[in-house]
Formats: C-alpha cells, sequence, structure tokens
C-alpha cells in the first residue's frame, strides 16, 4: 500500500469515527437525557461525543486541501467551496431541519447547527486559499487564539448590530425582523473557520512521508492534550469549587463548547490527530466499517438524523403504545418539555445507537462504491 493511500485511509478512518460517535449524541438528543449529567455515565455520553465538530471541521480542511492538489487549480478549488459550501447551508435550512423535527414549524423555528456552521466556513476558505499554506495557518491559529477579541468588540456594539455578533461569535436565538422566524444559532462562524483553517494547512504534513507524517501527528497531537492538561489543571486547581460543584475532573472537561473555547479545541483536537497514526494502521471489519463511513460523510449525516429519528417513533410505540407528540418538537435546539415518564435510560440509548450504525452501514457502503466508480459531477457535493 503506498503512502497516498494509507493517508487517505486514515483520514477517513477518523472521520468515520467521530461520525460514528455523532451518532451516541443524536440518539441521546431524542431519549430525553439531559446534556452533560447528572450522572458519570450521562456526562461521558455526552462528552465522548465533543470530538466530533472539531474533528469533522478540521478534517474538512484538510480534505479541502487534498482536493485542490487534485485539482491542480486554486480557482476550481475555490469555485468548489464556495458552491459547496452554499448546498451545505441550503441543506441545513431545509432537510436538515425537517429530519431534526418531522414538523413545518418554519414561522418559530430554524436552526444554524453544525452544517451551516461548515458551509459558510467553507465559503469563507474559498476567499483563503489563494494564499500561501503558511499564512492560512496563521489565520487561522490567530482566529482561535484571538476569539475572545471578538466577543469584546460585539459587547460593545449597538443593539441593532447584535444579531451580526450572535452569528459571528455568541450564538443564540436571533429573530429576523419584528415578526420574522427564529435562527437558533448553535455554531457561531469563530472560532471555526479558524479550525477549518488550520485543518487545510495540516494538509501539508498529511502529504509527507509516511514516517513523518506519523511523527509530526504525534508531537503536534500530544503537544496540544499536555498543554490543556496543564492549563486547565491549573484552572481547575486556582478556582475553588463552589457548593454543590461537580469533580474536579468533570470540570476540567466540562470546556465551553458553545462558542467552542481554547481549551476546548485542545481538548479534542489534540487527542484527534495524535490518533492519527493508530488511523493508518486500522484493519479488519471494524476498519473498513470506519473507513466506508469517512469516505462519505455527507451522505451518512443526511442519512442519519432521520433514521435516529425514526428510531425513537419506533422506540415511543414499543413503550407508550403510540407516538408521543413530543418527539415532533423542534429538536434539537428549543423542544418542548419532556413529558412525564418518557427519558429513556442509557442501555436503550446505546442499543438504539448500534443498530443505527448497523442501519445506516448497508446505504453508506453502496454510495461509497458509487462514488468510486465515479458518476455526476453532482456526487462531488454530497
Amino acid at each position: 500500500m503506498d503512502a497516498t493511500t494509507t493517508r487517505i485511509k486514515s483520514l477517513d478512518v477518523m472521520r468515520g469515527a467521530v461520525m460514528v460517535l455523532m451518532a451516541i449524541d443524536h440518539v441521546r438528543v431524542y431519549s430525553g437525557l439531559p446534556a452533560g449529567g447528572p450522572t458519570p455515565g450521562i456526562f461521558f455520553t455526552r462528552w465522548i461525543t465533543h470530538f466530533v465538530a472539531p474533528a469533522f471541521c478540521f478534517l474538512a480542511g484538510t480534505g479541502a486541501f487534498l482536493h485542490g492538489r487534485k485539482l491542480g487549480d486554486k480557482g476550481a478549488l475555490a469555485r468548489y467551496l464556495a458552491t459547496r459550501g452554499l448546498v451545505l447551508v441550503l441543506l441545513e435550512l431545509t432537510v436538515i431541519r425537517e429530519a431534526w423535527t418531522f414538523n413545518f414549524d418554519y414561522a418559530h423555528y430554524i436552526l444554524a447547527g453544525v452544517i451551516w456552521m461548515l458551509g459558510w466556513c467553507m465559503i469563507l476558505l474559498s476567499l483563503l486559499v489563494r494564499w500561501r499554506t503558511k499564512a492560512i495557518a496563521a489565520f487561522g491559529m490567530v482566529v482561535i487564539a484571538a476569539q475572545n477579541l471578538i466577543g469584546v468588540v460585539g459587547s460593545k456594539m449597538p443593539e441593532s448590530a447584535g444579531w451580526i455578533f450572535q452569528f459571528l461569535y455568541f450564538g443564540g436565538p436571533v429573530q429576523l425582523g419584528q415578526n420574522g422566524p427564529t435562527i437558533g444559532v448553535l455554531y457561531s462562524i469563530v472560532p471555526w473557520i479558524g479550525v477549518m483553517a488550520v485543518g487545510y494547512a495540516f494538509g501539508e504534513i498529511m502529504i509527507r512521508e509516511s514516517a513523518e507524517r506519523r511523527r509530526l501527528c504525534l508531537r503536534i497531537g500530544l503537544s496540544a492534550t499536555a498543554l490543556f492538561l496543564v492549563i486547565g489543571g491549573i484552572i481547575v486547581l486556582m478556582h475553588p469549587p463552589r457548593p454543590n460543584a461537580p469533580p474536579a475532573l468533570f470540570r476540567l472537561l466540562g470546556q465551553q463548547k458553545y462558542p467552542a473555547s481554547q481549551l476546548f479545541l485542545l481538548m479534542t483536537l489534540g487527542p484527534v490527530i495524535a490518533l492519527l497514526p493508530l488511523a493508518e494502521r486500522a484493519r479488519g471489519w471494524l476498519g473498513e466499517m470506519l473507513a466506508t463511513f469517512g469516505r462519505v460523510p455527507f451522505f451518512y449525516y443526511l442519512l442519519h438524523i432521520p433514521t435516529i429519528h425514526v428510531a425513537a417513533i419506533i422506540v415511543s410505540l414499543l413503550r407508550e403504545g403510540s407516538v408521543n407528540p413530543w418527539l415532533f418538537g423542534n429538536h434539537p435546539w428549543s423542544p418542548p418539555p419532556l413529558p412525564e415518564g418518557y427519558r429513556w435510560g442509557l442501555p436503550l440509548l446505546y442499543l438504539v445507537f448500534v443498530i443505527v450504525i448497523a442501519v445506516l452501514y448497508v446505504p453508506c457502503r453502496w454510495f461509497a462504491r458509487v462514488k468510486a466508480r465515479g458518476g455526476p459531477g453532482w456526487l462531488r457535493y454530497i
């Protein structure tokens, strides 16, 4: 196996791994279990999925770099990124929103989730790809490191301009006009455009000789993880816990995700990068399954939410004898109050998760083979 094949498979395996983890959290949404607590089992069920968005965004940047090398034309890459970004934004506001809710309550609820964020970041990255790779890396690092300045500036802006900074950094509900629909901004643009830009520059490492690539991945990943542990540990020790505060480990791992703090990104991206050399060695049925999901990540994403939603409806029908109307609320941003007695236990959550992954493997394997054979140009955007 040559280095190029290995490199692509390692990225596919890692993408596939985080896609599988993502399904855990999205099953949790329909289980009614809260995000992050109160028990250790629920905390770590949520925490393990924190790796998904950073890895997805970072590796999307790396994939853009490798696609640009294949195209051999920065202009063509810019056009591809801009077009695909617009497609992602459109699908987030329509198909994906419907998959989450199974309702048409657009007057009160529109979701700007992770796919929205990835789409806008691709559009912005299309403006950067003509720069030198080192300049793109520097841009990304500055955005990540200095993201709090956006918050400082935004807090001093007139109220009429506040919605701009909600999309850019703060997130939260944004009402369009006096009587217009509300957009729930779950993922803002900053710092994620920085993550994608750094991921793009990381592509320079992924094209190096195998031994050097592995060495650099370990050095970068372990250094980022160590930096998180040192800085995060100092912060936890310097701030005595409040009454009824969670244990020190939970406070260390419970970093801010919305918007993603510097420590959150160190905590998640460090291990992802460090594990890439291990992904190169993935073999057997597990490695093949993860690689299959990783070859068609957006196709997987489009399928997994309605599949999980339908699974939750089946569970409700089996447990309650009818479909609970709660399942047609505005998930995942602002669902109605949880009905009494609805909440699942963790064993049921993980059972549904395993079944969903098994079901998704069949169409993803088919679509991966279709893409491998070539076909219409629109397949590149899915």
